[in-house]
């Protein structure tokens, strides 16, 4: 029997499927990357959504997890056309009353801007600064002995909190409890749910480990630079071929899925044992998200002009207000406050837009599925802390949960994180198994956001998936 010309397949091409390719790749093997869509990319596309002239990011827009990426990190990026952005401050935090907390690169600078709870606030994060690596490193990859085990248990102290448990604990005033909240509502979770503090307080960590950049361009140049490195080193990609049964595909040694769970079992069939398609089919995918993008005709005009310096602001007030946001969201409601997800990519790309003029780009949680058009709910929160932000407004684009799945199957009812990421389901993504990357069958593989650590763009997902891969592999 002639054996199969390639080592490994990999079907779909966001950054954990070019993440698996490379280090497959890197690591001796002939590796082919197939993708649906005519254009690489899954949740880094760009798109000219509102005018021309006006560079939107369809999905991801900012990213600590990119540049702090233990693997991303690995590679020559720059060297393939990669080139990181940095703001002046990663995170702003506007209040109703009073100038905006700020989360700056200085952790000093930071801490001054939180009256009381600044020396708390440095307790909190400080530790973990000048180690931020160390902690990622683990933090980052599947459930195991972590080689750093004292740091992570100091961490794992602060991080087992609900992230309003443990604001209410450590901060006396509000800058610092939203400042702590707005990070953690990242996590799409009811922050009165255990765990979400972990997230808040990582977010805060990576702020003051690297400033929160763009890419230049647009986002989807992070994922042109995996596919140039991959190129280099002997990977093939092909776009629009979109696989719906095993046997469409080449033969090969092993099959990696950048794919849902539901798509993983749709493709495997018999592949997969029965019971083990079941088990996909109980994933939950969580929330989705409604997004706005703006063609503007100047920057945001926040009341407190220092927002400006931030590349993603954090709108929704106080903690209370944006527990509630997100415990509406979970229990299928819609916020008539809600909070957001801001992000000023124009502000340090003047590439993005016309001369003097802005994109603007924001996101609101909402239950899985929903169709409700948030328009409106979104734009008053921006005009609550932006005066005259609607005057701005040239041109708009809408996505609901539904636009967002039809981008990218991956997100199935608009889940853009690739699942829920609670303290049930965390590690044991998408089913419990030992090895969360592999399957029932030693041949295939499941390298996406499913995967332990979950959503962001940072490879991770498919580094871990291919090194399971490879010692398949090597096993002949």
């Amino acid at each position: 029997m002639t054996p199969p010309s390639l080592d490994a397949i990999v079907i779909g091409s966001g950054p954990n499927g070019l993440a698996a390719a490379i280090e497959l790749a890197r690591s001796g093997h002939s590796v082919r990357v197939i993708e649906a869509a005519d254009e690489i990319g899954g949740g880094t596309r760009n798109a000219a959504l509102t005018l021309p002239g006006f560079v939107h990011d369809v999905c991801s827009a900012v990213h600590p997890m990119g540049i702090l990426s233990p693997f991303f990190t690995q590679l020559p990026l720059a060297d393939h056309g990669l080139v990181w952005l940095r703001p002046k401050a990663s995170v702003a935090h506007p209040l109703d009353d009073g100038p905006a907390v700020m989360l700056y690169r200085s952790l000093a600078r930071t801490a001054a801007g939180l009256g009381r709870d600044g020396a708390a606030y440095q307790r909190l994060v400080g530790p973990f600064v000048e180690r931020a690596m160390d902690l990622l490193g683990d933090a980052m990859a599947p459930l195991r002995i972590p080689s750093h085990p004292i740091l992570m248990a100091r961490f794992g102290l602060r991080a087992a909190f609900s992230a309003n448990r443990l604001a209410r604990i450590l901060f006396r005033e509000e800058r610092a409890r939203a400042l702590l909240a707005g990070c953690a509502g990242h996590a799409v979770l009811p922050l009165s749910q255990p765990l979400t503090a972990a997230l808040g307080v990582m977010f805060a960590i990576t702020g003051h480990a690297e400033d929160w950049p763009v890419a230049q361009g647009g986002s989807q140049a992070v994922t042109r630079a995996l596919a140039s490195y991959l190129r280099s080193l002997g990977g093939q990609i092909e776009t629009g071929w979109r696989i719906e049964r095993m046997d469409e595909l080449p033969e090969s040694r092993v099959v990696l899925f950048d794919t849902s769970p539901e798509q993983l079992a749709s493709i495997g069939g018999e592949a997969l044992p029965a019971g083990y398609r079941r088990r996909l089919g109980r994933y939950r995918y969580g929330p989705g998200v409604f997004k706005l993008d703006w063609a503007l005709d100047g920057p945001i005009p926040w009341k407190d002009p220092v927002c400006l310096e931030a590349s993603t602001v954090h709108v929704g007030g106080t903690l209370e207000e944006i527990c509630a946001s997100e415990r509406d969201m979970y229990q299928g409601l819609h916020s008539e406050r809600p909070y957001l997800i801001v992000c000023q990519q124009s502000q340090f790309d003047p590439s993005r837009a016309p001369a003097g003029q802005h994109t603007g780009y924001a996101y609101c949680h909402v239950p899985h599925g929903s169709t409700l058009d948030r328009t409106a709910a979104i734009e008053a929160q921006i005009e609550r802390f932006a005066p005259g932000f609607r005057d701005r407004i040239l041109a708009r684009h809408a996505m609901n949960t539904a636009d967002f799945e039809r981008h990218n199957p991956n997100y199935k009812g608009g889940a853009i994180t690739g699942g829920v990421s609670d303290a049930l389901q965390l590690f044991n993504s998408p089913v419990t198994r030992l090895d969360p990357y592999a399957t029932p069958n030693p041949r295939l593989f499941i390298c996406s956001a499913a995967t332990p650590p979950g959503g962001g763009v940072h490879g991770q997902c498919g580094y871990w998936a291919a090194r399971s891969a490879i010692r398949r592999l090597a096993r002949g």
